[in-house]
């Protein structure tokens, strides 16, 4: 206990003990928690949330038996990493957006010739603010890298498969088009 009796040094050193050890205690209990979630991404919500929505999109051919239709192009990163390929809904791009339906399922190309579910993209025609379960969705303004004529709002979710730079980042270094196969 910090007492009167004690001088301003004796109490200052007293004083930042206590912090420390009650800092160094908070880590402690702190740190296997920190560890747990970080190795359980999935268990972000909206990451569990996209997951239930896509999880019949791991096929690609479900995709395309409910209206996405693949986009022929791979999407790399100039700096390394990529996106993927793109299968759009045309029919669900509108000015709203719904966790259980994605305008945009996205695979990754894989050596085999099969393609990898790996995020779902959000995309209205609408002027933000707009949230996803609370995550606002980015502008993409016009002209654009994508050739739509209009300003549209995004959001990538890397549901599939984890993202180093983020759950919601565009491009996912660990995401290759090394393996996309030549458009006939």
């Amino acid at each position: 206990m910090i007492a009167e009796s004690q001088s301003p040094v004796q109490r200052n050193a007293l004083a930042s003990a206590i912090v420390t050890s009650g800092l160094a205690a908070l880590l402690a209990l702190a740190a296997p928690h920190a560890v747990a979630q970080g190795n359980s991404w999935t268990s972000a919500p909206i990451v569990s949330a996209v997951r239930d929505a896509t999880a019949r999109y791991r096929n690609p051919a479900a995709a395309i038996a409910d209206g996405y239709v693949a986009d022929p192009f791979c999407v790399s990163g100039s700096t390394g990493g990529g996106m993927g390929i793109h299968f759009v809904n045309a029919g669900l791009l509108d000015d709203t957006v719904d966790v259980n339906t994605p305008e945009v399922l996205v695979y990754e190309p894989l050596p085999s010739g099969k393609h990898r579910l790996v995020a779902a993209e959000y995309i209205a025609f609408a002027d933000p603010p707009l949230a996803l379960e609370g995550h606002l969705l980015n502008l993409a303004g016009a002209p654009n890298r994508y050739g739509i004529p209009s300003p549209f709002l995004e959001l990538h979710v890397w549901a599939w498969k984890q993202n180093p730079s983020g759950t919601f980042a565009d491009f996912n270094p660990n995401v290759s088009c090394d393996a996309q196969q030549p458009v006939p």
